[in-house]
């Protein structure tokens, strides 16, 4: 049976969910009632110093022997339910602060929903403001500054949160400089939508996701289109065939957006990493943050793991005194907000992981800055490996105890530690624009959190993909740190994309197991560790992309998302090499030009070579973190 995808698809209702699952969620153990009983609402329009007012819920408790903290969030997503006489479920980023007792802060952003002004997406901040001007930074600065004096039984000190965009706000708070900001937590921050969150990955487009999120989006903001915006009439249950019968990324305008959704036409006007994503890249502006920081991220998180990493290495790298903590967990987009994060898809984790880190880490983080409560001992960083299901600690991130290591492809579909000696080795396949590589196995409606770590048996089959992987490994190897791809390659065409998949394989004789009422085929389960695209264009530049100059080898390096995961005895280590990942990612036309405006009959099959040859060492370059330098963070309920 068809159904109608009105733009709010599975992916959507992640995203939303989890940012908002704290307060919103009938799971949590309370109803409205709760907060109620114990909390005084208010609304108020509060003025920002170019006149602009900004839409603010706060909830105040309504025992007064007391001052309290601000907990505050700042939102483009909606600080609903508006009436002063309706609550939520719960407040602040757990069930946990609930019962504490903050002052909880709401804001709609500039622009956004009931606050006046105009919207602008991923908001440049401006260095040395003067007079009435303003970014998120000022917008942030100004809002604390009115609640600090406005707000009766406070104690001076603000904490702020936010999961994605609104982790983008927490970035910009932590960047305000008002001295009672104390504490800030950027949770999958967007960060930079060319390089690695959300839009772009390595300048290639994110397809599905912005097709989806830019129409929705539209809806939800106070510009001039929002009236007109027609229904969307996408009718699918097969993202894979809709988006192929799309053929090309300006079709989406011919065919249901009309030119109506004003991001998806900026992205179009921007195809290279031009000074208007440029000036929209944070972390140029990170050296001097003064509130300590707790930098929160997801290793499956398909939208904005890049933001989270890159975030706490900026704030790392220019601001020596800072208190600066890293949490990497094993979760989707906004996962450790969640009820229950004890799996993801096939993939156990042991126990739930998003309530521990709730209960032990956030919770704790926020009292002892805003409250002077004892803070347990928290590490610089803390991430977490899936291969044993167990949290690590470490003095820094990446650790100087990491061993560097590479890799390399080599012949017979090998992957060793050792360069190749062959003199004449590579590996082929046909890329070819119609019959585009899945990014996930099956029959699909909607994008969906589990292909990060999806059995890849489907992808190893086809012959557009390239599988190498180790012998079976005679003891566990811990890879971690930075991760890049050093591809030697050639094209028959001008372009082509480039996706690498490091994947875990089981024994075959691993036995099955139930998770979510389905058994789980677990011999030789291909589990997804970690993959990135790079557009091939882009491989020099980002800003001046080159063609390829057909079948000539050329090296095509680019970063992959940060590893921390142990291989077991008794596994393989494998990686695999394709051109497409679709419809996660636009096809490549694999031909040199703006593909955004590429035409159908532009897209051209392509012939793929991978090197592995003496001169030609194609590799991954990452690194080992021995069993003697590894620090074990024990886990108590």
């Amino acid at each position: 049976m068809m159904r109608k995808v009105i733009i709010f698809p599975v992916f959507l209702f992640l995203l939303f969910s989890s940012i908002y699952a704290q307060r919103r969620q009938r799971t949590l153990p309370f109803d409205t009632s709760f907060v109620r009983t114990h909390y005084t609402k208010h609304e108020y329009m509060i003025p920002m110093r170019d006149g602009v007012k900004l839409f603010t819920a706060v909830y105040t408790p309504k025992d007064t022997a007391k001052s309290y903290p601000f907990m505050m969030e700042r939102t483009c997503y909606s600080v609903a339910p508006y009436g002063e006489d309706k609550y939520p479920y719960s407040l602040g980023p757990s069930p946990d602060f609930t019962t504490e007792g903050f002052i909880f802060v709401y804001q709609d952003v500039r622009g956004k929903h009931h606050s006046e002004g105009n919207w602008t997406e991923i908001t440049p901040f401006i260095e040395n403001k003067k007079g009435a001007q303003h970014d998120e930074a000022s917008d942030t600065y100004d809002a604390v500054d009115w609640l600090i004096k406005n707000i009766p039984h406070n104690n001076g000190k603000v904490g702020v949160w936010g999961i994605s965009y609104p982790g983008f706000f927490a970035t910009n708070a932590a960047l305000a400089g008002h001295p009672a900001i104390k504490a800030v937590s950027p949770q999958a921050p967007v960060t930079n939508w060319f390089l690695g969150d959300d839009t772009h990955h390595n300048g290639a487009l994110f397809l599905m996701d912005e097709f989806d999120f830019d129409y929705w989006f539209a809806n939800s903001t106070n510009g001039p289109n929002k009236d007109k915006m027609p229904p969307l009439n996408a009718k699918f249950s097969d993202n894979y065939q809709f988006y192929l019968n799309m053929k090309t990324v300006p079709r989406a305008n011919e065919l249901y957006y009309h030119h109506l959704v004003p991001f998806w036409d900026t992205i179009l006007m921007h195809p290279n990493y031009d000074e208007w994503w440029q000036a929209r890249d944070i972390r140029r502006f990170m050296s001097n943050v003064k509130p300590a920081t707790l930098v929160v991220g997801g290793f499956y998180d398909a939208e904005d793991q890049w933001g989270a990493m890159n975030t706490y290495e900026s704030i790392e790298h220019k601001n020596a005194n800072n208190q600066n903590t890293l949490i990497m967990g094993p979760w989707y987009h906004g996962g450790w907000a969640s009820g229950n994060m004890d799996h993801l898809g096939d993939i156990p984790f042991g126990f739930n992981t998003s309530k521990w880190f709730q209960k032990n880490i956030q919770f704790p983080f926020f009292m002892h800055y805003l409250k002077d409560a004892p803070l347990p001992h928290l590490p610089e960083a803390l991430l977490y490996d899936v291969g044993l299901n167990q949290w690590d600690s470490f003095s820094e991130w990446a650790s100087k105890d990491i061993v560097p290591a590479k890799l390399y492809f080599n012949e017979n579909n090998a992957v060793t530690f050792t360069p190749p000696t062959a003199t004449n080795s590579y590996d082929e396949y046909i890329s070819d624009p119609n019959k585009p590589v899945p990014y996930q196995g099956g029959i699909k409606a909607d994008r969906g959190v589990t292909y990060m770590d999806d059995d890849q048996r489907f992808a190893s089959q086809r012959p557009d993909v390239l599988a190498f992987e180790t012998p079976v490994l005679d003891s566990d190897v811990t890879l971690a740190g930075e991760v890049a791809a050093n591809l030697y390659v050639s094209v028959s065409g001008t372009d082509a994309d480039f996706i690498v998949k490091l994947i875990d394989v089981s024994p075959d004789t691993a036995s099955n197991y139930r998770i979510d009422n389905k058994i789980v085929p677990a011999g030789g389960y291909q589990a997804l560790v970690r993959a990135e695209v790079m557009r091939g264009k882009f491989r020099n530049s980002f800003s001046k992309p080159e063609p390829f100059v057909p079948n000539k080898p050329t090296l095509v390096k680019f970063h992959v998302p940060d590893v921390l995961y142990t291989f077991k005895k008794g596994h393989k280590i494998m990686l695999q090499v394709q051109s497409s990942w679709f419809p996660l990612l636009d096809m490549n036309p694999q031909v040199f030009e703006d593909i955004y405006k590429a035409k159908p009959e532009d897209f051209k099959k392509a012939t793929i070579r991978l090197y592995h040859q003496k001169d030609l060492p194609s590799n991954i370059q990452l690194g080992i973190l021995p069993k003697d330098k590894q620090h074990m963070f024990e886990v108590s309920n």
